[in-house]
């Protein structure tokens, strides 16, 4: 695999789509990490609020006790979906497939080597200095 990309016969215009894609996967996966974030944070919450039942039931307040028990302990964060499930249905609905559909269009269009707008702006940034030195 070569890694120098101007070694890759692209237009500017693959050459963009490559970039666009690279961040916007960069991004999805900027996602991913808020939506643990929030998968952790919300079990936190729920640990602390079953905490909350016992200190009510001690206190005397069963009826407060039952009702977070019943009603809010056990429900799911959005459309009865707990926060896992949110979490795995995103990886492997989507995560998955769009990460591997930006692998098949970088390995079609830039013989797998990821990064080009990056890797080319090194190259140059590091010739401009190799210039100057001179």
């Amino acid at each position: 695999m070569t890694t120098d990309p101007d070694d890759l016969e692209l237009t500017d215009a693959e050459r963009d789509a490559l970039h666009d894609m690279q961040l916007g996967l960069e991004y999805v996966y900027r996602a991913y990490g808020s939506l643990l974030e929030f998968h952790h944070q919300l079990g936190h919450a729920m640990d602390r609020m079953s905490d909350a039942e016992e200190h009510l039931r001690e206190a005397g307040h069963d009826e407060w006790a039952d009702e977070l028990r019943d009603d809010h302990l056990p429900s799911g964060a959005i459309s009865d979906q707990w926060t896992f499930e949110l979490v795995e249905e995103f990886s492997t609905e989507f995560l998955e497939q769009v990460d591997a559909f930006e692998t098949d269009v970088r390995d079609e269009l830039a013989d797998g080597v990821d990064h080009v707008t990056e890797r080319r702006q090194k190259r140059h940034l590091r010739e401009r200095s190799d210039d100057v030195d001179d």
